[in-house]
């Protein structure tokens, strides 16, 4: 039976608990579980059989938490780790090594960024940055040593929004997998793989868990990709470490099996039972909290356009911005909970000081690194975020000097609003003063 989305954010993935009939899922905060006999030990060892060993590889709680993301993603299964940036590691480590490249959209977390040009090289891993929304620049960008094609549903910051289907289609033209990072958008606005996309990743910290309390990351497998036909040696073939053959062991879930047993297990970058069981409760609610982060957004993008000493606001549900239209077509129930801004200044130096007097003023709102609570955020890239990135770097990732990133909470709108107009008033009151000076 199909049911719906706010449905399989309750259900999907557990039944009432048989042993007790708890309704709620439980925590099973245990590090390992007793075997039947020295048969299904070496059974599960070798993986021929199902089932939990070690909280490193797999556990109950966690696993509830995995079927029900993967449902929610229209995957076929999922791997739950120990923070977003965990899960990109996770499956880069299966998809790529030394010799190959990645191609990359250059509209992306620095984090990502980060990742990619700091660590991933370090292991003999070339990336390619092209344009985001550059369709044939990705075509041109591809070569037999690539890995796969990285792009995020609505960019950070810059909050572009690219073509799924088309990119796919050009991925798959070349035997090679499309990675989408849905953090912004979650599956309550965007199922990727539904447009295309093979593999799903996201930090569970942000609006799937959403509450502020919990790190962690997920991995959804499509289950769509012919792993057997394209050249990647942990998923076909003998692997390396086990001697089977993933894709014939596990069929569909081959990718996601891979990156449990070949990365979350070799690295220790697991989720937590506790942390999947908390993030279990976010799900719950995921649907309803969308509604209201995308109407606060909506709200506060448009004071910030009229608002005198406001420069420029970048919001995907104003017609004007350039992904607009696909926004539109890829993002269903609104245009998620992220504005970008900036404030008149004099030159980049006068606005980038005036963007931190703004982060300085805020009361109501909270000056932090996230993204995706319940609460406001706000931060300013430029000097937090994107600081490991030079100059180029930044302004080729959408990040201008003066930008400010607010991550619209579900307070009263008019409250948010009121505590950015004061902070706003302040900071353009002390630039016409002078300002501060920066280093």
């Amino acid at each position: 039976m199909n049911r719906g989305f706010r449905t399989l954010g309750l259900h999907a993935g557990q039944d009432p608990d048989p042993a007790t009939g708890a309704r709620a899922p439980p925590l099973y905060q245990t590090t390992s579980y007793v075997f039947d006999d020295a048969d299904h030990a070496a059974d599960l060892y070798a993986l021929e059989a199902d089932g939990d060993v070690y909280s490193r590889i797999s556990n109950p709680t966690t696993r509830i938490l995995e079927r029900r993301l993967a449902a929610l993603e229209s995957g076929v299964d999922a791997v739950a780790t120990a923070s977003g940036m965990g899960a990109l590691d996770a499956l880069t480590t299966v998809l790529a090594s030394v010799g190959d490249n990645v191609v990359l959209s250059e509209d992306m977390y620095g984090g990502t960024a980060s990742y990619f040009s700091k660590t991933a090289v370090r292991r003999g891993i070339e990336s390619r940055t092209v344009e985001t929304l550059d369709v044939d620049a990705y075509e041109d960008a591809i070569d037999e040593d690539t890995a796969f094609v990285h792009v995020e549903t609505v960019a950070n910051p810059s909050l572009k929004t690219p073509d799924f289907e088309a990119i796919a289609e050009v991925a798959h033209e070349n035997r090679v997998p499309l990675v989408v990072d849905n953090t912004f958008a979650t599956p309550a606005l965007c199922r990727p793989i539904e447009h295309g996309a093979d593999i799903v990743w996201e930090s569970t910290t942000k609006w799937l868990h959403g509450s502020g309390t919990t790190v962690g990351g997920v991995v959804v497998d499509g289950g769509t990709f012919p792993w057997d036909a394209a050249d990647y040696d942990e998923l076909s073939g003998e692997n390396p470490a086990f001697g089977v053959d993933f894709v014939e062991r596990f069929g569909e879930r081959a990718f996601a099996e891979a990156v449990r047993q070949r990365a979350v297990r070799s690295t220790g970058s697991c989720q937590s039972p506790f942390d999947a069981w908390q993030t279990l409760q976010g799900v719950e609610t995921l649907a309803l909290r969308m509604r209201a982060h995308c109407e606060n957004a909506r709200q506060v993008a448009e004071f910030l356009r009229d608002r005198d000493g406001v420069a420029w606001v970048t919001y995907p549900g104003f017609e004007d911005h350039e992904t607009h239209d696909l926004a539109s077509e890829y993002l269903q129930g609104g245009y998620a909970g992220m504005v970008t801004f900036g404030l008149d200044g004099a030159d980049d130096e006068a606005a980038y000081g005036a963007a931190k007097t703004v982060c300085e003023s805020v009361d109501l709102v909270s000056f932090l690194a996230n993204i995706g609570d319940a609460k406001t955020l706000l931060i300013h890239p430029a000097s937090t975020t994107h600081a490991q990135l030079s100059m180029d770097e930044q302004r080729a990732a959408g990040v201008a000097p003066d930008m400010l990133r607010l991550s619209v909470g579900i307070e009263d709108a008019d409250d948010i609003i009121a505590d950015l107009d004061q902070a706003i008033e302040h900071a353009l009151r002390q630039q016409a003063d002078g300002g501060p000076e920066e280093p």
